[in-house]
């Protein structure tokens, strides 16, 4: 049993890459207060913790029901991270929040803990895919536990990495997080387009 968390707690760590979450939230979450960030962070990680333990557990079956594809959840995710990419890369959301600085409060900061940080940055395609390939070939349900747990403690991981990304790109400075803001923005597109491609490739290769 330790063999398969250790397996599955690898797979699921470097497929939802809680590292590389954290400085996307921070860039996206910049303008937010403290407390909104971290109400943010607990509601990205619960929501997409729902949404693997879902698909985990029955998301086989429902796929296959609906005649969807996970090659059309890669397509779809990938097309929309795109959009918040260019975004974050030409500093739109800035933009668009100085122009109506006036108008909205403090506390209507755009709320990007469903989207796209549960979806699809920690519950995308691939994290959808590990989770029902491993539960699929987990042998019982003390296997199936320890997948489970496994994948909980990857989503504890995550959930620690966005609550310390805000202090840490606050003592980056402005300028600094202004940079690596636009240099995400351009990983994020990076990784966007690869989702799609991705997809396209599982489609008709």
């Amino acid at each position: 049993m330790s063999a398969l968390f250790i397996s599955a707690f690898v797979t699921f760590l470097v497929v939802i890459d809680p590292p590389g979450c954290a400085p996307i939230f921070a860039g996206l979450t910049r303008e937010a207060t403290a407390a909104q960030r971290r109400s943010m962070a607990i509601r990205s990680v619960l929501i997409a913790a729902c949404i693997l333990l879902f698909f985990a557990l029955l998301g086989e079956e429902l796929l296959g029901a609906l005649g969807v594809s996970l090659s059309a959840f890669r397509i779809a995710g990938g097309i929309m991270l795109f959009l918040i990419a260019i975004d974050m890369v030409f500093e739109k959301r800035t933009e668009r929040r100085e122009n109506r600085a006036e108008e909205v409060a403090a506390s209507e900061v755009d709320d990007v803990s469903v989207f796209p940080m549960a979806i699809p940055m920690i519950a995308g395609p691939g994290s959808i895919a590990s989770a029902m390939l491993l539960t699929a070939r987990a042998d019982g349900l003390a296997a199936t536990a320890v997948v489970l747990g496994a994948l909980l403690a990857v989503l504890l991981l995550t959930l620690v990495a966005l609550l310390a990304a805000g202090p840490l790109m606050r003592l980056l400075g402005h300028k600094m997080e202004a940079m690596l803001t636009r240099l995400l923005g351009v990983i994020l597109a990076a990784l966007a387009v690869q989702f799609v491609l991705d997809g396209i490739e599982r489609s008709f290769g």
